[in-house]
């Protein structure tokens, strides 16, 4: 789950890290009061789930309460890389005499925490590892050794700050955000660009934070700032009905049971020629009304031009989920055309149910090619 930069700097602030005080804003009337509190000059922030704001003119900065409320006026709506701003943080404007960046993620290679520190921040981070890997100081921390502060000083040395009041301030940040890392069970962290001031106080300016959704019965407190409006329609009501969905572009609808089946039915869609419109999971299960759920969710996309159910019967039994889709095209009107690919364990009998019940706008395939192959066919 991502959380907004005014969310993520709350977690910093908890954890300890210095971050600028600001206010959040829904109207631009609410930017103008929150120039008044905070004192101008001000910077006036879109908050949206994405990058690019400030290129996107989604970052201005205010002298007066009536300036604000001006810039927030032309943010407010900005469609910034598909993400609507309908948020606005605005904070205390900071003078900035250089700019890192910090951050540490899970490495799925290695499966521990790496830290990276730059002095060269306030600019994507690809592009200082692309263009000047030399400056981008690596770290992996061992999650059974956990951290240690002389971890945190091999950082700051190894990309090259000198000066000791920065250095000192920089290796309390990192473990700092460290235990933010591993307290709300993030995924990532990322301050970017971490300032220092021209009086030499070192904070976050802006924040990144994800936090692994597997978690967040833990932390009730971060599950609450779930912007369920910045969640794709179909992916909202998915989670209401524990189906596991994922919106894609495409136009053949996919249902699989498991999720390494469904991800390779996705390549197979895309070898036939095809675009998948979705990544959905029916899970183990295949009855009558985990089949609905799914469908119910998948008929809500308007892109979608035919249905591939992929079933292996491995422990589900392929008759009982061909009962549960005869009864879920029962009770669900679906017009467009279902192609069905039944094979495993009691994958015959499957079969013969859906070739005797017979509704017209079903198509059973003996094989995932050829019901890939249908299904492109019948949603064009």
């Amino acid at each position: 789950m991502d959380l907004y930069e005014y969310q993520g700097k709350e977690l910093f602030r908890r954890y300890g890290i210095p971050v600028s005080q600001g206010r959040l804003a829904l109207t631009p009337q609410e930017a103008h009061q929150a120039a008044v509190e905070l004192g101008c000059p001000v910077v006036v922030k879109a908050q949206v789930l994405t990058g690019g704001r400030g290129k996107a003119g989604g970052v201005k900065l205010a002298t007066s309460p009536a300036d604000a409320e001006e810039k927030a006026k032309g943010i407010f709506g900005l469609d910034i890389k598909g993400h609507i701003v309908h948020r606005i943080w605005v904070e205390e404007a900071s003078d900035i005499a250089k700019e890192y960046y910090l951050s540490v993620t899970f490495d799925r290679g290695t499966k521990k925490p790496l830290f990276m520190f730059t002095t060269e921040g306030g600019v994507d981070i690809e592009d200082v590892a692309e263009n000047n890997p030399d400056a981008l100081a690596k770290l992996h921390i061992d999650p059974l050794e956990g951290f240690q502060p002389y971890q945190a000083r091999r950082l700051v040395y190894g990309a090259g700050v000198t000066d000791p009041g920065e250095q000192k301030q920089i290796v309390s940040i990192i473990g700092k955000l460290y235990d933010a890392f591993v307290g709300c069970d993030a995924m990532l962290c990322e301050i970017n660009p971490l300032i220092v001031t021209p009086d030499g106080t070192v904070k976050a300016l802006d924040s990144k934070f994800t936090v692994d959704d597997n978690a967040l019965y833990k932390h009730p407190e971060i599950a609450e700032m779930r912007d369920l409006a910045s969640v794709p329609a179909q992916e909202r009501l998915a989670k209401e009905k524990g189906v596991t969905y994922v919106k894609l572009d495409g136009e053949v609808g996919i249902l699989g049971n498991g999720a390494g089946l469904v991800m390779s039915t996705l390549d197979v869609i895309a070898l036939a020629g095809g675009k998948p419109a979705n990544f959905c999971d029916l899970g183990g299960g295949g009855d009558a009304d985990g089949v609905v759920e799914a469908l119910e969710v998948i008929l809500t996309d308007p892109d979608v031009k035919a249905i591939f159910f992929n079933i292996f019967g491995g422990i589900t039994r392929c008759d009982v989920v061909a009962e549960g889709i005869l009864k879920a095209l029962e009770r669900l009107d679906i017009a467009m055309p279902v192609v069905v690919r039944l094979d495993g364990t009691n994958a015959e009998a499957g079969r013969k149910l859906l070739a005797d019940a017979a509704p017209p706008n079903l198509h059973v395939e003996p094989t995932m090619l050829d019901a890939a192959r249908r299904a492109v066919e019948l949603s064009r």
